[in-house]
């Protein structure tokens, strides 16, 4: 196999690998409003009576199903922002040693760090759930709670850790030279590394689910949108503040203006 044609099969799988994990959050997110509405399923039979306090069948008060849905939403919403990534090391298989088999490592490497957050994070939701902070579909029950996460959030844009994690991810190159491995092994080790700073800069937009709802496709769509955009080289140390900014003003638009969110 020539090398093109490797290298053009691995990026179509790694797009196919995207649009894969779109279309199932798009067909999960579409099974949970059938069942909120009421028609036949689990969760819409559920609905009626919900207390999570309560013994019964539930997806999404569950950690399988939960993680498994989480899982999901990484590879659908971080993936995206891995491009500049993967290009930065593809520009070392020629420059330097790199190798198909780095990059694939690479890519390993960073998904897993954000399974280990989809598992992380769903345990969060259920202990909010079962804690009566947010409902089913992870919404907050409160606006104190959902403007104090948007502060919150948008307050972590102008810390140094928010800083030096969008540095790594901003300049992927830099961390390749500093850290540079060879082989799977090598990639997979970069990859793991990328993965925690990556996790640390945008953990933030991950929580803003517990806001307009894990399975919405609309916060996820922007929220992958601004990730992608600060990962851009041309922009992205420029947009990190502004988000930050917004971020407070709806949070403070919440706390005095206070809406019905989840219940």
């Amino acid at each position: 196999m020539s090398r093109a044609v490797l290298r053009s099969g691995l990026w179509l799988g790694f797009y196919v690998l995207i649009l894969w994990a779109w279309w199932m959050m798009f067909t999960m997110s579409r099974k949970m409003d059938l069942d909120w509405i009421g028609r036949p399923g689990p969760m819409g039979q559920a609905m009626a009576a919900m207390d999570p306090r309560m013994d019964m069948y539930m997806p999404m008060a569950e950690f399988g199903p939960l993680f498994w849905m989480w899982a999901i939403m990484m590879a659908a919403m971080m993936l995206p922002t891995l491009v500049p990534t993967l290009r930065s090391y593809e520009d070392l298989i020629r420059s330097a040693n790199g190798s198909r088999a780095g990059w694939l490592g690479v890519l390993g490497g960073y998904l897993a760090v954000w399974v280990g957050f989809a598992a992380l994070i769903a345990s969060v939701q259920l202990v909010l759930l079962f804690g009566g902070v947010v409902d089913m579909l992870g919404i907050a029950k409160s606006s104190l709670v959902a403007g104090g996460l948007m502060i919150a959030v948008g307050a972590f844009q102008f810390t140094r850790a928010k800083e030096v994690c969008h540095g790594v991810c901003h300049a992927p190159m830099t961390y390749f030279l500093g850290h540079w491995r060879t082989g799977f092994v090598g990639g997979l080790r970069m990859g793991l590394g990328l993965g925690a700073f990556c996790v640390g800069c945008c953990w933030g937009f991950m929580a803003l689910g517990f806001v307009g709802g894990v399975m919405s496709l609309l916060w996820m769509g922007l929220a992958t949108f601004f990730m992608v955009l600060e990962k851009l080289p041309q922009i992205g140390h420029v947009i990190t503040r502004p988000l930050g900014f917004a971020l407070i003003a709806g949070g403070l638009v919440l706390l005095i203006y206070p809406i019905t969110f989840g219940g």
